[in-house]
């Protein structure tokens, strides 16, 4: 039989997130051993250096610098023909791998398929066989993705995670071919940022006495003090890594509600005329929280002054504002927010939050950034130009884009990370609605009542991981994984129909995915369920039966 004799395998080659089209795997193999060179056209120097880092360190190869024709030679280089993020991958034996993207970041992802392509080895951090070369099958891949947010929040506040880990997280996001990090940094339990203008929102803001174990509803308590917080350096330190891996990370600062750690820092935020807020803490258990900023001119520079060194920090062309569950009691009580009201003439509370967002964008907008909040901001009126995160179910998504906004579709329902995977008692601290990792391969992020312009606003998709009660990297890994390399490929892959999609595929391909998983210590949950040390008996969680609600 000739050597170039397709070789039986699943569709998709093992690949996830399965690319548009491969030619082959052919039975030839393509080797990349120590005389291998590594050419890089101009613009694709982070990704020779990604390389070099990852492939060179697993197998040991020093991927010398080479030149473009020249035999043995791993290539990358530019077309801009391509589309931005598209790229196409040529394994040729007897000659080497040439990596063609439409733009950096589409080399930067060819080359995480290169990576998946080696097998799992290409995952670890030094050679298990020294002087073993990489090998891979011949073959043509070309891809590019759906869309183009391919997102996950990652919340620090509820729970820090310290820097190493959020760079853990960029990689493994970039190992999935998603970029952006959406990173919720400030909340009732926690402020995780440094601003030097306002050093009390960590001095006071950054931890908590004690904090809840479990849903709030529990009676258990962790009462070890916790907190945390990000300097500046460190800031700039994950932006930089994040952006050599082609990920935009987003801040999020919460206003006006989840906001009591900034207002224990610095009381005169809140409601002052309503309750004596020097009395407030760092927020210790979850759930909403009634105490919400003051519409105040002073509530407004804090924040301007806020969003100005928060600015300096993120090149991130949205800034997300939260905007989400602010209670209005406090407000319908205050004096001073229906003087405000009256002044601006406004209808009632609601349109007082708008008056805060449409703030926001505003200012935003003279510094040429977005707002995007979650989609609350849709009530009182939406801010003009202002993006929304819908989270509560598709239809505040579908309002927005209905309306000419941009949409990042979260349901909460569908890609909540934080949501439990089966409905056994194992399950560790059960929260919400049973989400298997088939209910996330069987999501679809644009509704089927949007036309086509209307689904043109739909800029992408995020999974949201809360870590109310992910209190480490190990819970962290267990409820996020696998099912954020089904939500890649729905972000990514363009699919068919949510009942038309082969699942068994998938799965077939996350066998061989497992094992990379596995290469990279990740803690995931195994198809068979928890295993001992990822359970969490005895403490309370909140399951919700049936199937979610398509809302």
């Amino acid at each position: 039989m000739p050597d170039t004799d397709p070789t039986p395998t699943a569709p998709g080659g093992g690949l996830v997130p399965a690319p548009l089209s491969i030619d082959g795997p052919y039975r030839s193999a393509v080797r990349l051993g120590e005389e291998t060179a590594l050419a890089a056209a101009p613009g694709t120097e982070d990704t020779a250096r990604w390389l070099r880092t990852t492939l060179g360190a697993a197998f040991g190869l020093p991927l010398p610098p080479g030149s473009d024709g020249a035999t043995d030679t791993l290539v990358l280089t530019l077309d801009p023909a391509l589309p931005a993020e598209g790229y196409r991958l040529e394994a040729v034996t007897g000659w080497g791998v040439r990596i063609t993207g439409g733009s950096p970041a589409g080399v930067f992802w060819g080359a995480q398929t290169l990576r998946q392509l080696l097998g799992p080895h290409a995952f670890r951090r030094a050679p298990l066989a020294p002087g073993r070369a990489a090998v891979l099958p011949q073959q043509t891949i070309e891809d590019g993705p759906r869309f183009g947010w391919r997102g996950m929040l990652l919340d620090v506040a509820r729970h820090f995670l310290p820097k190493e880990g959020v760079l853990r997280c960029l990689d493994l996001l970039a190992a999935h071919k998603l970029n952006v990090l959406h990173l919720h940094l400030t909340d009732d339990q926690g402020w995780r940022i440094d601003i030097a203008r306002y050093p009390e929102l960590t001095g006071t803001g950054g931890w908590r006495e004690r904090t809840k174990l479990g849903h709030r509803a529990s009676p258990l308590w962790d009462e070890r003090p916790h907190g945390g917080y990000y300097t500046q350096d460190d800031i700039r330190e994950i932006v930089a890594y994040a952006a050599q891996r082609h990920i935009t990370v987003v801040p999020e600062i919460d206003i006006p509600g989840h906001s009591q750690a900034a207002i224990a820092a610095y009381p005169e935020l809140g409601n002052t005329d309503v309750i004596d807020t020097t009395s407030l803490k760092v927020w210790d258990t979850w759930g909403v929280n009634p105490n919400v900023l003051a519409p105040t001119d002073n509530t407004l520079r804090f924040y301007e002054q806020v969003l100005e060194e928060v600015l300096a920090l993120f090149p991130s062309p949205f800034v997300h504002i939260g905007g989400d569950e602010c209670p209005k009691d406090q407000w319908k009580a205050s004096a001073t927010a229906q003087a405000r009201i009256a002044e601006l003439s406004l209808a009632g509370e609601d349109e007082l939050q708008s008056w805060f967002i449409r703030h926001f964008d505003r200012w935003l907008a003279d510094r040429g950034r977005r707002l995007i909040g979650w989609d609350e901001i849709l009530e009182g009126g939406l801010a003009e130009g202002a993006a929304v995160s819908s989270w509560r179910g598709y239809a505040g998504g579908v309002a927005a884009a209905k309306s000419g906004h941009d949409v990042v579709m979260c349901p909460e329902q569908q890609v909540y990370l934080d949501h439990r995977q089966h409905h056994s008692p194992d399950e560790p601290v059960p929260i919400g609605f049973v989400r298997t990792l088939e209910d996330v391969y069987r999501f679809e992020p644009v509704p089927p009542e949007l036309t086509a312009d209307q689904a043109a606003h739909v800029l992408g998709t995020q999974a949201n991981a809360w870590t109310e009660v992910m209190d480490s990297q190990q819970r962290l890994d267990y409820q996020v994984f696998p099912r954020l390399a089904a939500f890649a490929e729905v972000a990514w892959s363009r699919l068919p129909a949510p009942a038309d999609r082969d699942y068994q595929d998938f799965t077939r391909r996350m066998a061989v995915h497992y094992t990379r998983l596995d290469a990279l210590g990740v803690d995931y949950r195994p198809p068979g369920g928890p295993l001992p040390w990822q359970k969490r008996p005895g403490v309370l969680g909140r399951p919700i039966d049936g199937a979610p609600p398509n809302v």
